[in-house]
Order: C-alpha cells, then sequence, then structure tokens
C-alpha cells in the first residue's frame, strides 16, 4: 500500500522546481498561478534566487508547499494515494494534494501561517535544538525538567528514533541542552531558525491562523491524511481543522505516524517535494518499508 509524505520547512533549495517547471505544462501553469496569488514572482527566488532570500519564513514555506504540491500532481496516473502525511508545514501540501483543499486556499493559509509565524518569532524570540542519540523519553523528561524552573522548552519535533527537535526560549534551550548532554546525548546542536516552532511562544500565530483557517472550506480527502497533533488518519474536514491549528503550538509526532501509516498497511513511501529528508527519517524508523521520492 503506497502512502505519499511531504517535506516540511528546512528541505528547501535554490533551483527547486526549475526542471518540472521547463518539462511539465501543468507545473508551469501551477507555478505561475502561485505567482499571481502570492503577488510576488516566488518563481524568480526558487529558481535563481539567494540562500538568504529563500530562508526568509514568508518565501520559504510557500515555496516549499508550491513544489511539493506540483511534483505530487504533476505524477498524474501515479499519483493515487491511500494515506498521505506531511512534516509541520507539509501537512498544508499533503491536504491539498489529496483535495481537503483547494490549490489557491492551501496556498494561502500557508502564506498567511508564514506571516502569523514571523510576526510571532519577533513577539516571543525563541530558538530550537536537535537532540541526536537520547531515548524520546529522556528528552521529554528533561524537557519538562527544566519548564519547572520557569523556562520554556519543549519537544517540538519527533522525527525519528534518536533524533529529535526542541523549541522553547534560548536560555531554556541552553539549560535543556546542557541536561541532555549530561544524559548521554551524542548531540545537542542548535539550529539555525527563526524562532522557537511548535512551541508555547508561537501562541500568536495560532490565534491569528485560527481565523484563517476556520473561514477556510475544506473537503472530505480522497484518502486519510495521518496529521502531526496526534499522528491519527482524519478525513473528517472540522477535525482537519481543529489538528492544524493545534499544530502549530504542538509537537510534530512524525515517526509515530509512520509507525501508524506501516501499522494500516503502508510498504511504499513517496516523498513529493525537495530534498529527501523524510525518505531518511523513515528508513530509520522502519528500514523494511520501501521509500523512495517522487519522479
Amino acid at each position: 500500500m503506497k502512502a505519499f509524505v511531504f517535506p516540511g520547512q528546512g528541505s528547501q533549495f535554490i533551483g527547486m522546481g526549475k526542471e518540472l517547471y521547463d518539462r511539465n505544462p501543468l507545473a508551469e501553469e501551477m507555478f505561475n498561478k502561485a505567482n499571481d496569488i502570492l503577488g510576488f514572482k516566488i518563481t524568480d527566488i526558487m529558481f535563481a534566487g539567494t540562500d538568504e532570500q529563500l530562508k526568509e519564513t514568508k518565501v520559504t514555506q510557500p515555496a516549499v508547499f508550491i513544489h511539493s504540491v506540483v511534483s505530487a500532481l504533476c505524477m498524474g496516473a501515479d499519483f493515487k494515494p491511500m494515506m498521505a502525511a506531511g512534516h509541520s508545514l507539509g501537512e498544508f501540501s499533503a491536504l491539498v494534494a489529496v483535495g481537503a483543499l483547494s490549490f489557491e486556499d492551501g496556498l494561502k493559509l500557508v502564506a498567511a501561517r508564514a506571516n502569523a509565524m514571523q510576526k510571532a518569532c519577533e513577539k516571543n524570540p525563541g530558538t530550537m535544538a536537535a537532540i541526536i542519540g537520547l531515548a524520546d523519553e529522556k528528552v521529554v523528561e528533561i524537557c519538562e525538567e527544566v519548564s519547572k524552573s520557569g523556562k520554556i522548552v519543549v519537544a517540538a519535533n519527533f522525527n525519528c528514533p534518536g533524533q529529535l527537535v526542541i523549541s522553547g526560549s534560548q536560555e531554556g534551550i541552553d539549560a535543556a541542552c546542557e541536561k541532555m548532554k549530561a544524559a548521554g546525548a551524542k548531540r545537542a546542536l542548535p539550529l539555525k531558525v527563526g524562532g522557537a516552532f511548535h512551541s508555547p511562544l508561537m501562541q500568536p500565530a495560532k490565534d491569528e491562523l485560527q481565523a484563517a483557517i476556520e473561514s477556510t472550506k475544506f473537503k472530505v480527502p480522497s484518502c486519510p491524511v495521518y496529521q502531526n497533533f496526534d499522528s491519527l488518519p482524519h478525513s473528517v474536514p472540522e477535525e482537519i481543522k481543529a489538528n492544524l491549528i493545534a499544530q502549530l503550538t504542538s509537537s510534530v509526532r512524525w515517526t509515530e505516524s509512520v509507525q501508524h501509516m506501516i501499522a494500516n498497511g503502508a510498504n511504499e513511501f513517496v516523498e513529493c517535494g525537495p530534498g529527501k529528508a523524510l525518505q531518511g527519517m523513515i528508513g530509520r524508523i522502519d528500514s523494511s518499508v520501501s521509500v523512495h521520492g517522487a519522479e
């Protein structure tokens, strides 16, 4: 059974989508439509901009979303998902690809999400760090311990066994990283990110995005979407919307999402979008399944 997965922020690179644009009329049409919706030529940045331009949250999130959705839809008859999931931002790509949202509405929500997150980062500064080689339970335990002292830090991304990302205030991250290393983590690596994504510090963005999501029309998707908030399959529009809103301040439960998809019959995963990050994560979650990118 085939599952399609969609990457999040961090998978972008200069030149992303250019080959698709040049060889596929549908891709060209969708990229041009995205330029019109956004009101600027995001393709100029994606295809030939600078890393600094592409790293801006307001550019990165729409760029990854556009490339991911176009990659899926340009597969034509080969795009036949029995289940789908996206990592953080990728959840929006998944929902559009399987028909729960229109491309236009999905892109507008992603742009709104990016702007809301940028504002939240400025209002509540924070950061993130990758923790390598420590059990999930221990990472959560240390985050809770540090939080009791008044500092903000949470387990934000459960990417795969032995690879988690924590998020919070600078002092919370610093204190947690020291404790993680003392507890035996192979690495506690600060990340170059604009803020504390998937933490309580994103509450202003959640409040802002909630109104936009609630006013957008969602439909029943063509297959279940395994959502980050609870790692479970969802097809009911109201549930999907509630989980999307909750996602901004909650953990990305990627390991569990993949495990649930495999338990429900997925034996082949196809990553649609830039990079190969999810392929690597899925391979570490369960090496017995087939994993590859969209052709």
